[in-house]
C-alpha cells in the first residue's frame, strides 16, 4: 500500500469548529489528484492506528497546497485529535488520493448545480474551483447552514460571486430564526422539495449535472425531486460519508466467529451482529488496510474462501468485484464457517 508523508505548512480556521489543514507537496513524489477526491490520513492514537478520509477542499492548478477541511465531530476520535494536537510543522502519513466524485467534461453540460449542507461543502468547493477556473459553464450552489457564522468557506464563496458574477449563483439556506430582509439570496429553513423546484425552475434537465454532498435527508430530497423533474440517474452524483444501514438488512445476520488470513497469518475473530468484519478486526487490534469505510474504494477488499458473506449499505453497485470478493467495511458473516483472505 503506497503512502506519503506530508508536512503541515498552515492551519486555517474556517469556523468555530472547522479547520483547513494545508500540506506542502512532496519535493520528489508529487501527489496527483482530481477536484472532488479525498485524501486518507493515518494517525496512531493511544497505540491504535486510525485511517480517516477527508475530501480535498483544494483544487489542482488553483491552490498551492494540498488542503483538506476537517469539522470537529462530537466524540470523534480523529477529528478531535486533529483539532487539538496537530500543529504547523507536523508530518502526517497519507494514502494515495481516491474517489470518483469528480467532474468529467463530456461536452453535454451547460450548467452544474451543487447541493450541500454543513461540511458537505468540502468536496463541492473543490469542484466549484475547478469548473469556474477551467470552463465557461454556469454554476449554481445551494448551501445549507445554521447561519453565516457557521458557513464554511464563506469568504471564498463571496469572492467567487464577485469574480464570476455572470456564471456563479448562490442560494444560502439558514435555519436561524430570522433572516435579514436585505439578504435576498438567503432563504430561511432547510433545502426542501419546494425550494429545489424553485431553484431549478425552467432549467433544461438534459444539460445540467448535479453534485450532492451532505446528510442523508438532503441527498434523498434532492435526488427524488430531480428524478421527478426528469433528470436521469447518470446526471446526479452523490458523495457518501457513511454507510446507510437498514435494520431489515440484518434479519439473517448473527454474531459469528470467523477466520481471517492476513499476511499469511490466521486469526480467529468474533464479529458481533451489527458490526462489520472490518470494525470487528480493528477493535481486536488487527491493522487491516482500509480507507473510505463506505464501500466506495477497494482498499479493504478481501476474498471469501469459505462460508457466506453479506454486504450491507453499498451506495452504488460494484460490478468490479468478483463473485468471491467482498469489501470488509460493509461485510457481515451469515454462516458459521466463514474464512476470508486478504
Amino acid at each position: 500500500m503506497v503512502t506519503y508523508t506530508l508536512k503541515v505548512v498552515d492551519i486555517r480556521k474556517e469556523t468555530e469548529d472547522t479547520v483547513t489543514i494545508c500540506f506542502k507537496q512532496p519535493a520528489i513524489r508529487k501527489i496527483k489528484y482530481q477536484a472532488g477526491q479525498y485524501l486518507s490520513l493515518i494517525f496512531r492514537i493511544n497505540s491504535r492506528r486510525y485511517v480517516r478520509p477527508y475530501s480535498f477542499s483544494s483544487c489542482p492548478f488553483v491552490d498551492q497546497f494540498l488542503e483538506v477541511t476537517v469539522k470537529r465531530v462530537p466524540n470523534g476520535i480523529v477529528s478531535n485529535h486533529i483539532h487539538d494536537t496537530i500543529d504547523v510543522g507536523d508530518s502526517i502519513e497519507a494514502l494515495v488520493p481516491m474517489g470518483d466524485f469528480i467532474y468529467e467534461d463530456k461536452g453535454d453540460t451547460r450548467e452544474v448545480y451543487f447541493w450541500g449542507a454543513g461540511s458537505g461543502i468540502t468536496p463541492l468547493i473543490s469542484l466549484i474551483k475547478h469548473i469556474l477556473t477551467s470552463t465557461e459553464l454556469k454554476v449554481v450552489l445551494a448551501y445549507g447552514n445554521r447561519s453565516f457564522d457557521t458557513t464554511i468557506f464563506s469568504s471564498t464563496i463571496e469572492s467567487f460571486k464577485e469574480k464570476y458574477a455572470e456564471r456563479f449563483k448562490v442560494w444560502h439556506f439558514h435555519t436561524q430564526l430570522q433572516i435579514a430582509p436585505e439578504n435576498t439570496d438567503v432563504i430561511e429553513g432547510r433545502i426542501n422539495s419546494d425550494l429545489i423546484l424553485k431553484i431549478v425552475a425552467r432549467a433544461d434537465v438534459n444539460v445540467i449535472k448535479h453534485y450532492i454532498c451532505g446528510p442523508k435527508g438532503l441527498k434523498e430530497s434532492v435526488t427524488e425531486t430531480l428524478c421527478k423533474l426528469g433528470t436521469s440517474d447518470d446526471r446526479i452524483f452523490t458523495e457518501e460519508f457513511e454507510i446507510s444501514k437498514n435494520p431489515t438488512d440484518f434479519v439473517n445476520v448473527t454474531t459469528e466467529y470467523i477466520k481471517i488470513n492476513f499476511k499469511s497469518v490466521e486469526y480467529d475473530l468474533e464479529v458481533i451482529k451489527g458490526k462489520s468484519i472490518l470494525e470487528s478486526a480493528l477493535d481486536a487490534g488487527l491493522e487491516l488496510p482500509y480507507s473510505c469505510q463506505t464501500g466506495t474504494c477497494n482498499t479493504c477488499k478481501a476474498r471469501t474462501i469459505n462460508g457466506v458473506i453479506k454486504m450491507v449499505g453499498l451506495s452504488k453497485e460494484r460490478s468490479d468485484l468478483l463473485e468471491n470478493e467482498c469489501l470488509l467495511c460493509c461485510s457481515h458473516p451469515v454462516s458459521d464457517n466463514v474464512y476470508i483472505a486478504i
